[in-house]
């Protein structure tokens, strides 16, 4: 996978949690739309996650490739 692969699922992701977020504005979203919009939320997170693991592995001379994706409770436990 590349850098603009992960680009690209980052941005089917963002526009899908956009859609669910806008879809129902001030109604509300129903249990499947709020379970798949955290899904969706975990999901980007584990691809950002990826794309700067990439990006540092690139910049310290290591193989981008050799990233992978990292479990929802590793990405979802990192503190900003």
């Amino acid at each position: 996978m590349s850098d603009e692969d992960v680009l690209g699922n980052i941005n089917q992701l963002v526009a899908e949690e956009h859609q669910l977020e806008q879809s129902h504005g001030a109604g509300g979203l129903s249990d499947a739309e709020q379970k798949r919009l955290r899904e969706v939320e975990v999901a980007l997170d584990q691809c950002w996650d990826l794309l700067r693991q990439r990006r540092a592995r690139r910049d310290a001379g290591q193989d981008p490739g050799e990233a992978a994706v990292r479990d929802a409770g590793t990405v979802e436990g990192y503190r900003q």
